[in-house]
C-alpha cells in the first residue's frame, strides 16, 4: 500500500504528523530523563506513599545494581510477578538498566500457567509478591529459576496503613523473618536499603535488544512469548504522545489501575507516564469505590481503561456523589467499547473517551479513534501514525476492496520482532512485514477500521457469517442489560446457532422474550440469539476481556454429559 493510498491520513488534524523520527536509545531513557528534568515532581502516588523522580530514579539504579552483582547478564530474562505498585515500576525499569529482558507475569497464574511462563522464558530470577512465594518455590525445580526476590504491598504503604494492611487484606501475609536464610531468596526492601547509586545502566542496541517478553494467547492456547524491543515500546509510546498532542508535558496525572503486567496497562499508563513525565496514582486492583474515591481526590487528568471498568463505574448507583471532572483523556482497549457506555461515561465527567484497538504483537495500539476530532461511533479508529494497515483475504492473503470484510493486517516500527523461539508461529503471522492479526474487519470509504470480530470467533448459522459482536452491541442498547457475550453451539440442524449470555443490570429483570423482540428489530432473522442463558457475571480476563473460551468449554461438556 503505497501513502497515497492511506484514505486515513485526510482525517488527521494538522497536530498530528503522519511520519516521525523515533528515537535510537533505551526505554529506561526516558526515566533518566525524567529525573534529571523534574527531579522533585511526585512520579508515584500509590495509596498515600509518594515518590519523587529522583526518588524512583534512585531506587531503580540501586536495584539494578543488585541484580547484576546476584548474576544477571544481558540479556537474561527476569519475571515480574507483581500487581500494580512502586516495586512493580522500579523492577521494570530495574530489569531494563541492568540490560535484561522482562517478563511480566500475571499474579493471578496458577502453577500450571506460572511454570509454563517461567520455562518457556528461561527467567532466571522473579520478582514477586510474598503472598505468592509458595507458589513460585513450589515450581522452581522445574524450571531454570535461580534468584527468587520478595516485596510485599505493605512495603511501600505509609504508617499506619503498612501495619494495618494484613489485617485490611484479610489474607495471611508471610513475615520477614520467615525468608531469611532461604538459599537465593532475597527481600526487596534489603536490595533497595544495601544497592548503590554508581551502577551505570547497560547499553543497548533498541532495534534489536529486547526489553520485553509479554506472553499472549493463553484465553485460546498455549501462550505465547511476544519478543518487543526497546524501539518496539518506545515508537508504540511516542505514538501514543503524539496522538494525545494536547496534553502537557511534565503536568498531567494518570490514573493506573490496568495492570502493568499487560501490555496495554504497560504502554498507555506506565511507560506514557514516565515519558510524559506524569504523576502515576496506581492501585494494585481495579475496584470501583475505591477507583471513585481516587479520581475524586487524586485528580487524574487522564484515565486509560477496559469498557468493563467504565461499565462497572456509570452503573455504580452513588457515581453523582463523586467529582469526576478532573478526567479529560480516557482511551479504552482490550475489547469492545459500548457507544452507550461511550456516551454515559462523557456525559458523567465532561472528559473524552475512545476506543482505541491493538494486541500485543504491537506493543500493543495500532489504531484510536481522535481524541480531538470526529469519532465514529462502532469504529476502532483509524491508524497511529507511522502505521500501516489494510484488510486482506484470510484464503489467499490478497487486499480486499473497501467495505469488504477480511482480516486486519498492520505494519509498523511498533509490531514485534515475532514470538520467543517459535519460528514457524513467527512465519504463520509475519508476512513482508505485515503482522496478520486474526481479527475480522473491514475498511470503509473514509478510512475509518471497523473490527467484526475474531476469525475464530465467527459463527457460521446455516451457512450464514455471524459475528458476535455485532449482535453484542445490540444486547448492551437494551437498557436492562449490563454485560453480554456471543459465542455459536452446535445445532443439528444450522450447523451452529447463536447463543447470548447476558447479564443483567442491578435490580433489574430480564427474559427471553424481551431481548428476542429487542433483537429482531435490529438484526437479521438469522442473527438473532436462538438461545440465551442469563447470569450475575461472565468470566474475565484481569483486563477484563470476557473468555469466551470458557463458555464454549462449559458449552461442550454440557452437550457431551
Amino acid at each position: 500500500m503505497e501513502t497515497g493510498a492511506k484514505r486515513w491520513l485526510s482525517l488527521y488534524p494538522e497536530e498530528i504528523a503522519p511520519v516521525n523520527e523515533y528515537p535510537n536509545r533505551p526505554l529506561y531513557d526516558y526515566l533518566l530523563e525524567a529525573a534529571e528534568k523534574f527531579p522533585n515532581k511526585i512520579a508515584i502516588h500509590f495509596l498515600g506513599k509518594e515518590l519523587t523522580y529522583d526518588q524512583l530514579l534512585d531506587e531503580t539504579i540501586r536495584l539494578a545494581g543488585q541484580l547484576a552483582r546476584l548474576g544477571l547478564k544481558k540479556g537474561d530474562r527476569v519475571a515480574i510477578m507483581l500487581p500494580n505498585s512502586p516495586q512493580s515500576v522500579i523492577s521494570y525499569y530495574a530489569v531494563l538498566m541492568a540490560g535484561g529482558i522482562a517478563v511480566q507475569t500475571n499474579p493471578l497464574y496458577t502453577e500450571r500457567e506460572l511454570e509454563h511462563q517461567l520455562r518457556d522464558s528461561g527467567a532466571k530470577m522473579i520478582v514477586c509478591l510474598d503472598q505468592l512465594y509458595p507458589r513460585v518455590s513450589r515450581v522452581k525445580a522445574n524450571t531454570e529459576l535461580e534468584t527468587i526476590i520478595v516485596t510485599g504491598v505493605q512495603d511501600y504503604l505509609p504508617f499506619p496503613k503498612n501495619l494495618l494492611f494484613p489485617i485490611v487484606s484479610k489474607t495471611k501475609i508471610p513475615k520477614k523473618r520467615e525468608f531469611k536464610g532461604l538459599d537465593r531468596v532475597y527481600l526487596f526492601t534489603d536490595l533497595i536499603r544495601t544497592g548503590t547509586t554508581d551502577f551505570a545502566p547497560v547499553p543497548v542496541d533498541p532495534e534489536e535488544d529486547l526489553a520485553l517478553l509479554q506472553y499472549t494467547g493463553g484465553t485460546t492456547g498455549v501462550a505465547k512469548g511476544v519478543m518487543l524491543t526497546h524501539r518496539n515500546l518506545i515508537a508504540n509510546t511516542e505514538q501514543a504522545r503524539k496522538w494525545m498532542y494536547r496534553n502537557r508535558y511534565g503536568q498531567e496525572a494518570i490514573l493506573g489501575v490496568l495492570p502493568f503486567f499487560h501490555v496495554y496497562g504497560m504502554t498507555v499508563v506506565m511507560n506514557l507516564g514516565i515519558m510524559h513525565v506524569a504523576k502515576l496514582i496506581i492501585l494494585p486492583r481495579f475496584n470501583v469505590e475505591e477507583t471513585l474515591k481516587t479520581i475524586e481526590k487524586q485528580r487524574p487528568t487522564l484515565f486509560p481503561g477496559a469498557p468493563t471498568m467504565y461499565i462497572a463505574l456509570i452503573n455504580h448507583p452513588d457515581i453523582h456523589k463523586y467529582d469526576l471532572s478532573s478526567i479529560e483523556t480516557c482511551i479504552s482497549g482490550s475489547a469492545p467499547l459500548p457507544v452507550e457506555v461511550q456516551q454515559t461515561f462523557e456525559r458523567l465527567t465532561g472528559g473524552k473517551l475512545v476506543e482505541g484497538y491493538g494486541l500485543s504483537e504491537s506493543s500493543p495500539v495500532t489504531h484510536c479513534n481522535l481524541i480531538w476530532g470526529e469519532r465514529v461511533p462502532g469504529s476502532i479508529g483509524i491508524p497511529f501514525p507511522d502505521t500501516d494497515a489494510k484488510i486482506v483475504s484470510p484464503e489467499t492473503g490478497e487486499e480486499l476492496p473497501v467495505n469488504e470484510i477480511g482480516e486486519l493486517a498492520v505494519k509498523g516500527p511498533q509490531v514485534m520482532k515475532g514470538y520467543w523461539r517459535r519460528p514457524e508461529e513467527t512465519a504463520s503471522v509475519l508476512k513482508d512485514g505485515w503482522l496478520l492479526t486474526g481479527d475480522m474487519a473491514y475498511m470503509d470509504e473514509r478510512g475509518y477500521f471497523y473490527i467484526v470480530d475474531r476469525k475464530k470467533d465467527v459463527i457460521i448459522a446455516s451457512g450464514y457469517n455471524v459475528y458476535p459482536r455485532e449482535v453484542e452491541e445490540v444486547l448492551f442498547e437494551h437498557p436492562d442489560v449490563l454485560e453480554a457475550a456471543v459465542i455459536g453451539v452446535p445445532d443439528a440442524y444450522r450447523g451452529e446457532t447463536v447463543k447470548a449470555y447476558v447479564v443483567p443490570k442491578p435490580g433489574r429483570t430480564l427474559d427471553e422474550k424481551a431481548l428476542d423482540a429487542h433483537c429482531r428489530k435490529y438484526l437479521a432473522a438469522y442473527k438473532v440469539p436462538k438461545l440465551y442463558e442469563f447470569r450475575d457475571e461472565l468470566p474475565k480476563t484481569i483486563v477484563g476481556k470476557v473468555l469466551k473460551r470458557v463458555l464454549i468449554e462449559e458449552e461442550m461438556k454440557k452437550q457431551s454429559s
